[in-house]
């Protein structure tokens, strides 16, 4: 499993600009042990993350990973780079299926900075994909700036 090295998670707001981007990051291959790892952290023990065979029955070429596995991925890369008690909105679409042996890029940029009800505020649009550039996420996320 491959990761970037991040520093620590900021504790106070963070000076951004129109452009400036979150430090890109990998995960994976992911793996079916860290599906199941997530399911029970998560509780969601619906079979068509773990078991190929009703995975198929239901039509999936075989098991895949839970939406919210890959949002919390991304929401740990956001935390590091703006800081936790920052963030103001965090929103997530998914827009593809992530599967055992994908190799998941989380990207994000600065797209506005504003002030609202006294607070300098940087809007970021945020995406994960799949080793063949597919979306497999696309985020935005509100954060309190310095």
């Amino acid at each position: 499993m491959s990761s970037t090295t991040r520093a620590a998670t900021p504790t106070s707001p963070v000076a951004l600009a129109v452009g400036d981007e979150m430090p890109a990051s990998e995960f994976g291959p992911l793996t079916r042990s860290h599906i199941v790892r997530y399911a029970g952290a998560g509780g969601d023990f619906n079979p068509i993350h773990h078991d190929e065979e009703f995975a198929r029955s239901a039509g999936m070429p075989g098991v895949f990973g839970m939406g919210l596995l890959h949002g919390g991925l991304l929401g740990q890369r956001l935390a590091a780079w703006v800081g936790l008690a920052a963030l103001r909105a965090y929103r997530i679409r998914f827009t593809g299926q992530v599967w055992p042996g994908d190799v998941l890029g989380f990207t994000g940029t600065v797209t506005d900075i504003r002030e609202q009800d006294g607070e300098r505020l940087a809007d970021l649009a945020l995406v994960v994909t799949r080793q063949n550039g597919d979306p497999a996420i696309r985020a935005t996320a509100v954060a309190r700036i310095a």
